[in-house]
């Protein structure tokens, strides 16, 4: 709701396309300065506190901004700061709540399954939120849209004092946070499963994921609509996304999650592509509902495929370089988007994104081709060892 509300104010406000890419730039890229010190004191600390810590911030956060728009005397900038600074906390809530998933888990086999359905939780409150933030915003207004978020800390909060988790066991650190650093970065360069989905990630978040940012572009001015408009697309993208979390969830163990990731980046790009120039309201919200559904998978795979290979006692440090990769990269793309589709136009913008997704996911097929014909002729060579001629 804050999201939908935050970048519909800022467009009526400035009518500007490239201001929405700063609102993105300014609400994400302290997560991407800040998460790799977010994810050393996760590994270093009780992170249950952690959440906890950040989870409180949030809502003093979000009571500010609630604060800031009920007296009405507020410039753009006020509201891009306090996006800033939910961005900072984020650079420290996430890479403690993902890696605190992994410790929920008894049967780590379930993993896969657990993280599907954290997402799909994630985003049923993205596809229910953007839809009421509409309809408030345009009954009652942006303020009640802001409290109705500063309300909702409670249940988090309460959620997580009910949690009853293991005693937490410290762990002597003999090193400093830079050295903690370079140990992540030096395990990701050489594990290069995680280093491939990490840099695949990196690429649809700077050139793809911002793609929300025109929405409301779409909603006001192809449209024609109202910020209700704008919070029924990107309610049905938050279906979409549902959809694909639910769809994720329910494979069984063992499937080859690489391959799905790669068909579902495809998917994501043809749903761009579509919407990009569709007059049609309503066939433009089905294949909003298609990227959706593609997108998810670029959030929730990577993830997955992280946490079932990472080591224990790196798990918030990559899952830090993971947060860089998904949320440092979309604040860079938006203001690039921002500013290309202010040039270029918006539709224009899209079909150019969808593209780009298209070309990622072709890669990918292409990647993984070479790498199945490369162990089949390595297994080829094991089951038939070279045998010496005579002279």
């Amino acid at each position: 709701m804050q999201k939908t509300a935050v970048s519909w104010i800022i467009y009526e406000k400035t009518h500007s396309n490239f201001m929405l890419g700063v609102s993105l730039f300014a609400s994400m890229f302290p997560s991407f300065v800040f998460s790799f010190l977010g994810g050393v004191i996760s590994d270093r600390y009780n992170r249950y506190r952690v959440l906890l810590v950040t989870q409180v911030a949030s809502m003093i956060q979000a009571i500010m901004l609630t604060a800031l728009v009920l007296f009405n005397h507020y410039v753009v900038w006020q509201i891009i700061a306090l996006s800033a600074i939910l961005g900072l906390i984020n650079a420290f809530d996430v890479p403690a709540r993902q890696s605190l998933v992994y410790e929920m888990v008894d049967n780590k086999a379930d993993l896969p399954n657990a993280l599907a359905l954290n997402s799909s939780m994630v985003n049923l409150s993205r596809l229910i939120g953007p839809g009421i933030a509409g309809l408030i915003l345009e009954r009652f207004g942006d303020t009640v849209c802001f409290g109705l978020n500063s309300l909702s800390f409670i249940a988090v909060l309460g959620s997580l004092l009910l949690m009853k988790l293991p005693a937490f066991v410290s762990k002597k650190t003999t090193t400093n946070v830079f050295e903690e650093l370079k140990e992540g970065f030096v395990y990701i360069q050489n594990t290069p499963s995680i280093k491939y989905v990490l840099i695949m990630l990196a690429l649809i978040s700077l050139f793809v994921l911002p793609f929300t940012t025109l929405i409301p572009v779409y909603a006001k001015d192809i449209f024609k609509g109202t910020a209700a408009t704008f919070g029924v697309i990107d309610s049905v993208i938050g279906l979409g996304a549902f959809m694909g979390a639910i769809y994720l969830a329910s494979l069984k163990a063992g499937r080859d999650l690489k391959t799905i990731l790669a068909i579902n980046t495809l998917i994501f790009g043809a749903g761009l592509s579509l919407f990009s120039y569709m007059q049609n309201y309503h066939l433009a919200l089905v294949f909003a509902t298609v990227a959706g559904f593609g997108m998810m998978s670029q959030i929730t795979i990577s993830n997955t495929l992280i946490q079932t290979i990472v080591a224990p006692s790196m798990r918030g440090r990559v899952i830090s370089f993971y947060a860089v990769a998904f949320f440092g990269m979309q604040p860079l793309g938006g203001l690039l988007i921002g500013g290309i589709s202010h040039h270029i136009g918006t539709p224009n913008t899209m079909l150019i994104q969808g593209c780009i997704a298209l070309l990622i996911g072709m890669l990918h097929i292409s990647f993984l081709r070479k790498n199945r014909l490369k162990k089949a002729d390595e297994d080829l060579l094991e089951e038939q060892p070279f045998e010496a001629t005579a002279p």
